[in-house]
């Protein structure tokens, strides 16, 4: 995966950032007593938006290095789809 190896600074400041995220709903979370939902649901979709991003990024790499690669035949093709379609199916449920 060349793509994500040429990306790895971008990629790996996208994960630290939902790592961030991802500390801050914990830290909220255990703050406890006066918990605004608000607050909680905000970070939520934070979190969801960054990992979306993240995802969005390295399909792209993928979709533009190894799916649409000229020298790919129609066989090999056809298996960088399938496994792009049960990574999505898996993401969107």
């Amino acid at each position: 995966m060349t793509h994500t190896v040429h990306g790895q600074k971008s990629l790996l400041a996208r994960v630290r950032r939902i790592k961030g995220q991802a500390d801050a709903l914990e830290r909220l979370i255990e703050a406890g007593q006066d918990l605004d939902c608000g607050k909680v649901l905000q970070q939520i979709a934070a979190i969801r938006g960054a990992v979306a991003g993240l995802m969005a990024e390295v399909l792209e790499g993928h979709l533009r290095e190894h799916v649409a690669a000229e020298n790919l035949t129609t066989e090999q093709r056809h298996e960088e789809i399938e496994e792009v379609v049960a990574v999505l199916r898996t993401y969107l449920k």
